[in-house]
């Protein structure tokens, strides 16, 4: 009976999921393939699940593929921090729905450098296709007393050079709080890849590919 046991084991891990190298339990990693360089981000799914499920939901549909880094948002005392920000702009063809704001004070994930978080209009739960990577801390946008602050859930662990070569490029027009801050020449994000678990995509209609070059 002893020698079916080594068996039995190796087909009980043999049967289990296999991980990614590098994967963490509640992290669930996102490479963007951007055409300055590659930018790793991880998200935390048990502290921010419904802003990391947002991102997912645009990543695993594609939605983010052939967008842009539009903005860089350098600091007046000190133009090597800011935040960059990307994604689907103003694209009703791309846009799904918004859900309610996950804020600093609910998840404990503080706007650290390196730390990504959604990016919003005027209401709190308008955030979508939109994100921002800071460097050096913006304590700023996090939760206060009176003020929702933005969702920050999660942060990069490979690529801050090239967010940080980002972030420098020449930047000028945009209006209001963006005044100055459009970069020229965007930053186009080529591919957005899910490297943990399964892809789940949504069933809402993918209209954008409609417009698209074949």
């Amino acid at each position: 009976m002893k020698s079916f046991v080594p068996l039995l084991l190796l087909l009980v891990a043999s049967a289990a999921p296999a991980q990614a190298p590098g994967a963490r339990p509640g992290v669930v990693r996102v490479r963007l393939d951007t055409e300055a360089g590659p930018i790793m981000v991880a998200l935390d799914m048990r502290r921010a699940p419904k802003t990391s499920a947002n991102f997912l939901a645009y990543v695993d549909d594609g939605r983010f593929d052939g967008t842009v880094f539009y903005r860089a948002a350098r600091s007046k005392a000190d133009p090597k921090r800011g935040f960059i920000q990307g994604g689907i702009r103003q694209d009703a063809n791309r846009i799904l729905p918004p859900f309610k704001l996950e804020t600093t004070t609910q998840t404990g994930i503080r706007h650290l450098d390196a730390t990504i978080s959604m990016a919003r209009g005027d209401s709190p739960d308008s955030a979508g296709g939109n994100f921002v990577i800071s460097v050096g801390p913006t304590p700023q946008i996090d939760a206060r007393p009176g003020y929702p602050g933005y969702a920050a859930f999660g942060h990069v662990t490979a690529g801050m050079e090239v967010v940080k070569r980002i972030l420098a490029l020449p930047s000028g027009g945009g209006m209001d709080a963006m005044k100055g801050q459009m970069i020229l020449r965007p930053i186009v994000i080529r591919r957005a890849v899910r490297l943990d678990g399964q892809p789940k995509p949504t069933s809402y209609p993918r209209v954008w590919k409609l417009f698209e070059r074949r």
